[in-house]
């Protein structure tokens, strides 16, 4: 599912337009980018939790000449299944 669908199934559950649904639906991801650029954690009950973390310089393997290659630090996103999702999706 790509972001047109969701806004639309998030329309038609929500009785909005589908311009509505599109513009709280980039509220919230631009909510939750925020906030994980603030370092704060992002907790939807029952869905899961969005985190940044952080990963170490490391050195890795260029896959063509198998050179090893120095990896910078740097950090990404996490997310942690809640169990409402894993139950759902078992």
């Amino acid at each position: 599912m790509r972001k047109p669908e969701l806004a639309a199934a998030i329309a038609e559950k929500a009785d909005l337009s589908k311009e509505q649904a599109n513009r709280a639906l980039n509220a919230i991801l631009d909510e939750i980018t925020q906030a994980l650029s603030r370092k704060d954690t992002v907790t939807l009950v029952g869905f899961g939790t969005f985190m940044q973390r952080h990963r170490g310089a490391r050195t890795g393997k260029n896959p063509q000449t198998g050179e090893p290659v120095k990896i910078k630090a740097s950090n990404t996103v996490a997310f942690k299944p809640g169990k409402g999702l894993k139950d759902s999706v078992n």
